[in-house]
């Protein structure tokens, strides 16, 4: 069975950190390229950023740009997105996702919640 299981999400004050984790198994993760997207309440879902199979092509939404950065460990098939310099306005819930043989895999999610 494909999964992904995002965790790290949490309450945060502006200007904080946090570091999401997302851990795939039931394909070979390594082969695929992977996405994080949010989504607040009330609001559609936006895309956050993406990284290319082998980690060296990550890209950015320009709303995070310079506060977020996209990783991977393809040896542990886990994604990670490290948020600095939150915002109120990043309070959402994330997903991480992917295509795995046409069809598009997003895990539960996990809450980031940025508030004084």
């Amino acid at each position: 069975e494909v999964q992904l299981v995002e965790s790290g999400g949490g309450l945060v004050q502006p200007g904080g950190s946090l570091r999401l984790s997302c851990v795939a198994s039931g394909f070979t993760f390594g082969n695929y390229d992977m996405t994080w997207v949010r989504q607040a309440p009330g609001k559609g879902a936006e895309w956050v950023s993406a990284i290319d199979s082998g980690g060296r092509m990550p890209a950015y939404a320009d709303f995070v740009k310079g506060r977020f950065t996209i990783s991977r460990d393809n040896a542990k098939n886990t994604l990670y997105l490290q948020m600095n310099s939150l915002k109120f306005e990043d309070t959402a819930m994330y997903y991480c996702g992917t295509k795995v043989g046409g069809a598009t895999v997003r895990g539960q999610g996990t809450q980031v919640s940025v508030s004084s």
